[in-house]
């Protein structure tokens, strides 16, 4: 009744309901243009509580008492608890994975493929694989992307061509991937569960990928190589740091076996992280041995070895200085951040919530959202614009993601369908907008202008297109069960 009550509020207007997020958006706007990239260590999520407290004071206003917003904001932790937990164990996953050599297996093979007469394809492959393993698009293009723009200006190929098929395996790979953050979140704001999210976005993220694909094997083939591909260094750098062995794909293996198995996420990950360090133990004794800082290894150094890193990560030195981010990960320790922000962003969700804010805004969206379609477009139309003000891919997926959830349940759409539109148009879109932190870390990493690299990321602009086309021929749109 007192839910009811609130969502029926009279006197909240939608420009009372409007207030909160615009002061939000424009806060966070001027931050970005302070902090630029470094926002994300904090003052965005200090951002996100200012947002929450302006809206505390609209509740104020229109007699919403304290307690029922801190009621609300408790609902959405205990909601989100199993997601945090996940995301704190894809933090150890990775770095467990790192310690036994299994990311570093997956670029080394990876690289074996390349040839200059599929280079533009092979090159989105290559990307899509290590990205998928290491969850992070970011890692990928100061990786191997940027020995791949390297190898193609060797080949006297376009920069922009190159960038644009490394970014479309990048983002393809940071959608689909577990590890990755964007993908927790998306499937936390949208109150799905993250193996349903990711399998629901394979209908719309394959097609696009296919479409990538065919795209750059026709650039290929219209372009003249020459010069030679060496990769040598790269694989040299892995090889005589790591036992490299095709044992190591045993573990994601397993963990693939189980995902299928439709085993719980959080004991998939937990298996997957356990079976990392003891592959570590057996094929990567010297890693970690390093890691633990120890003379030899024994049980002590073992133990002290692979806890420290699923826990606070590990950073593993090598011959090349290039390589060293994709040998380092930041174990659970470094998910606190993403952790951190998701925290800020259910603390101002639950008091838009509590003041009946965001079902008014739901109910005017769905209002001029009359169709299915139309509730996907403004779903796709609202994260563009906040990757354009608020110049973050995070907030372009916590923000439309709070705001819309209501209006998707309310049309009976289950919250995948909510959670793979974010990843469509919020995730990939940031990195063709040049003052976005993703367009500026690309551009700034590969060397490639975004001007010059936005018009060959097929994906990442194919991607909300193939969303839209899914919505208006209600192609895999699922509906809510009946209770």
């Amino acid at each position: 009744m007192e839910n009811e009550r609130i969502i029926e509020n009279k006197e909240l207007n939608i420009w009372e309901a409007l207030i909160p997020l615009l002061v939000l958006i424009g806060l966070l706007a001027f931050n970005v243009f302070v902090f630029g990239d470094d926002g994300l260590s904090g003052t965005n999520q200090f951002i996100l509580l200012l947002g929450g407290a302006v809206a505390a004071i609209v509740g104020f206003n229109n007699n919403v008492s304290y307690e029922r917003m801190m009621d609300e904001i408790g609902s959405n932790f205990k909601s989100t608890a199993g997601a945090l937990l996940i995301l704190l164990m894809v933090g150890a996953l990775a770095a467990a994975w790192l310690i036994s050599g299994i990311i570093l297996a997956m670029v080394y093979y990876g690289l074996k493929i390349l040839h200059p007469s599929i280079f533009f394809p092979a090159t989105v492959i290559i990307c899509s694989i290590i990205s998928i393993a290491t969850g992070s698009s970011w890692t990928t293009s100061a990786t191997v992307g940027i020995a791949l723009v390297g190898i193609g200006n060797a080949m006297g190929l376009p920069a922009g061509m190159t960038a644009g098929a490394v970014l479309s395996g990048a983002y393809f790979g940071d959608k689909l991937s577990p590890l990755s953050d964007t993908t927790n979140l998306a499937a936390v704001m949208a109150g799905t569960e993250l193996f349903t999210h990711i399998k629901y976005m394979l209908f719309t993220t394959v097609p696009s990928i296919v479409i990538a694909l065919i795209v750059f094997t026709i650039l290929g083939l219209t372009q003249n190589t020459s010069g030679a591909v060496d990769t040598a260094s790269i694989m040299t750098a892995i090889d005589g740091t790591f036992n490299i062995s095709g044992w190591l794909f045993l573990v994601p293996i397993a963990v693939i076996v189980m995902i299928i198995k439709k085993t719980k996420p959080l004991i998939a990950l937990l298996g997957g992280t356990l079976l990392g360090a003891v592959f570590a133990l057996i094929f990567q004794p010297d890693i970690i041995v390093g890691v633990a800082g120890a003379e030899q290894l024994d049980f002590v150094a073992g133990y002290k070895g692979t806890m420290q890193a699923m826990t606070t990560g590990a950073s593993i030195e090598t011959p090349n200085a290039e390589l060293n981010d994709l040998f380092s990960a930041g174990g659970m320790k470094g998910m606190l951040g993403t952790i951190w922000l998701i925290l800020c962003a259910l603390v101002f969700g639950g008091i838009m919530d509590a003041i009946g804010a965001l079902a008014r805004i739901s109910r005017a969206l769905l209002s001029m959202a009359k169709s299915t379609f139309g509730l996907f477009a403004s779903t796709v139309a609202s994260c563009l614009a906040v990757n354009i003000s608020a110049s973050d891919q995070y907030l372009a997926i916590v923000v439309p993601g709070k705001m819309y959830a209501k209006a998707y349940e309310e049309k009976g759409l289950a919250p995948e369908n909510l959670s793979r539109t974010l990843e469509d148009s919020g995730t990939v879109t940031s990195v063709l907008i040049p003052w976005n932190t993703c367009g500026a870390y690309q551009a700034t990493t590969l060397g490639v202008s975004v001007f010059d690299y936005a018009i060959y990321a097929v994906f990442n602009y194919v991607s909300p297109f193939m969303t839209l086309i899914f919505a208006a021929f209600a192609i895999k749109i699922k509906q809510l069960k009946e209770q």
